[in-house]
């Protein structure tokens, strides 16, 4: 039995180990600015605020609520970063600049995510049971992007910064915009590439900005039918007259 339990432990020191292992390739693949594996080890508290996670998921899970709770708040004072200790969190997460992420009791994170400073992974206020997303795998949360309530994001789903997500997001978009809207799904512009094309942009794109000009042209394609209608009235009746006038 004792060599059992010293299995055991063996064995949890080598998946942690593993894990902060790939959590720094992690860090070193994302951050164009990441140093050393020491200094990566040492200075980045979204990487501190996900592995003090892992002792307070586990005495959440074991009955140990209070403790875990009082632990999450200790890591919340010393990274900037809030996960409640119930929160599932998924493998190489990477929490950039870290300050003012939250992240709610119910979420689930999915592997190989990204979040920014400013995140929220938070509730409505007005749910019970099940109330914070789930994210799929690969996703990436811009900065002071907020995603409320029991929603669904899809895999390798990218969010645009200050955007406000209330609703679920298929597999492959891109959301942008408050309140958040698909503008890209499966690499395809949803409201048309053209777009892009007219304005030689190259950044994500400004939905509100879209929808007026496709506001203006419909205006303009409306205008322009009504001239021609009116034209058209115009000729009708100076025909009607001339035939009145041969009569």
């Amino acid at each position: 039995m004792a060599s059992f339990e010293r299995a055991y432990r063996n064995r949890d020191a080598m998946s942690f180990i593993t894990t902060i292992r790939e959590d720094i390739k992690t860090v070193q693949s994302h951050d164009p600015a990441a140093q050393s594996a020491l200094v990566i080890f040492l200075s980045y508290p979204g990487l501190h605020a996900k592995w003090a996670h892992t002792p307070e998921h586990w005495l959440w899970n074991h009955g140990m609520c209070g403790l875990a709770r009082v632990m999450s708040q200790l890591t919340r004072f010393f990274t900037g970063v809030e996960i409640h200790p119930a929160a599932q969190i998924g493998r190489r997460l990477f929490i950039d600049h870290a300050m003012g992420v939250v992240i709610g009791e119910t979420t689930v994170v999915g592997d190989d995510c990204v979040l920014y400073q400013g995140v929220t992974l938070g509730g409505t206020g007005k749910e019970t049971g099940k109330r914070h997303p789930t994210l799929g795998d690969r996703v990436t949360v811009g900065t002071g992007a907020k995603v409320l309530g029991n929603i669904q994001i899809g895999d390798d789903v990218k969010i645009g910064g200050n955007s406000v997500v209330v609703k679920d997001v298929p597999a492959e978009s891109t959301v942008v915009g408050v309140p958040g809207r698909v503008v890209r799904r499966a690499g395809c512009r949803v409201l048309g590439d053209t777009l892009d094309a007219r304005d030689h942009r190259e950044s994500m794109p400004d939905p509100v900005q879209e929808q007026s000009l496709i506001n203006r042209e419909c205006i303009a394609g409306n205008q322009r039918r009504i001239c021609e209608l009116e034209r058209q009235v115009a000729e009708l009746t100076a025909l009607v007259r001339q035939l009145a006038e041969e009569r």
